[in-house]
């Protein structure tokens, strides 16, 4: 499907308190047909999220240890996590560092899901994920470790007001992009 197509379905279903400050560009090269153009996402005619760019003011990690010391990334730790912990110590762990082992293990995990993700979509052409996530149930979008579909999902308008303000948890596990989305998005209900 060419980009006109995509950008004015990815358009219909953007949330109205988005229109006119959420858009999907594309920079194009007229005389060289088999060099694919760039797309981007601008909020208030700002360039924020273009795969991998350093340009744009979103964080992006280089490495596990830059996620782990993101002093901005919140990581919710559940009893379950903390009981496994002080089941595979069995008991000998003192109880206040059995919370930060809990930390310590998840915040591993998610340092490489999401250099994962993030490799995953410096890798990717913007239209075919468009395409891919246009074809998805939304709710299949909102879950995916994907950042592209996350951020589509956070905007379309069938997310209504009440997902959005039960998501507060997912979301501070999720890329800074996908945090910016969210918040971008909670500030228009």
């Amino acid at each position: 499907m060419s980009w006109s197509k995509v950008k004015q379905q990815l358009e219909s279903f953007l949330s109205p308190a988005l229109l006119g400050r959420f858009e999907y560009r594309a920079t194009g090269y007229r005389y060289l047909p088999d060099k694919a153009g760039l797309c981007y996402i601008a909020v208030d005619k700002k360039n924020v999220f273009n795969m991998r760019d350093v340009t744009t003011s979103i964080r992006w990690y280089q490495t596990e240890q830059e996620i782990k010391s993101d002093p901005h990334l919140e990581i919710p730790i559940t009893k379950e996590e903390i009981e496994a912990v002080r089941q595979e110590t069995k008991g000998l762990v003192p109880e206040e560092r059995l919370h930060v082992i809990a930390r310590g293990r998840k915040i591993s995990e998610l340092a490489k899901e999401l250099l994962s993700a993030q490799a995953s979509l410096s890798k990717s052409n913007f239209i075919v994920e468009a395409n891919q996530f246009l074809s998805l149930p939304i709710e299949e979008s909102l879950e995916s470790k994907e950042i592209l579909f996350n951020i589509l999902a956070l905007v379309d308008r069938r997310v209504g007001k009440k997902r959005i303000l039960n998501m507060s948890e997912k979301i501070k596990v999720k890329h800074p992009i996908v945090q910016y989305v969210y918040e971008l998005r909670l500030s228009t209900l």
